[in-house]
């Protein structure tokens, strides 16, 4: 059934890839968090593991919401890990200690990346692309982002 929501099937098409694109980016960091969270070691080791915990908990909360967001533009989200890979900003490595300061840095590096690229897309999408409701999402979701950039960094410090 066609998808007919006052947006062009051409900017739909433009605005769901740009948001599969952030979707591999969710992946890969909601993967490296889960990464981080298995293999954390150090003196502050639990209370890291559990606030990793609740990161890829509600990175899994944010993947969910972009894959939505592009079925609602009538499209379908990417869903294989070959093309997740493809289309990430983020390396899936790792190379660092397994101590809180060497995840959190990394894992602030993604962050603050996802940021970036979203902060580019949301004027795009509501003035190039005529859709308000994805600017509106992305906003709200690199708001979240930047929450948790400045806990990251906080740690850092």
């Amino acid at each position: 059934m066609k998808t007919s929501i006052g947006i062009s099937e051409a900017n739909r098409k433009t605005v769901a890839s740009q948001l599969n694109i952030l979707l591999a980016d969710e992946f890969v960091l909601y993967t490296k968090t889960l990464n981080a969270h298995w293999n954390i070691e150090g003196p502050d080791f639990h209370s890291v593991h559990v606030y990793f915990e609740s990161l890829y908990n509600e990175s899994q909360e944010y993947i969910d919401s972009v894959a939505e967001r592009v079925r609602q533009l009538g499209h379908y989200a990417s869903a294989t890990l070959a093309a997740i890979l493809k289309l990430t900003h983020l390396t899936e490595k790792y190379e660092g200690k397994n101590d809180s300061r060497g995840y959190i840095s990394q894992l602030l590096a993604d962050h603050e990346t996802i940021i970036e690229f979203m902060r580019g897309t949301i004027n795009e999408f509501a003035d190039a692309h005529k859709d308000a409701g994805t600017s509106d999402f992305v906003t709200g979701l690199m708001e979240k982002h930047e929450k948790t950039a400045w806990m990251l960094r906080s740690h850092l410090k």
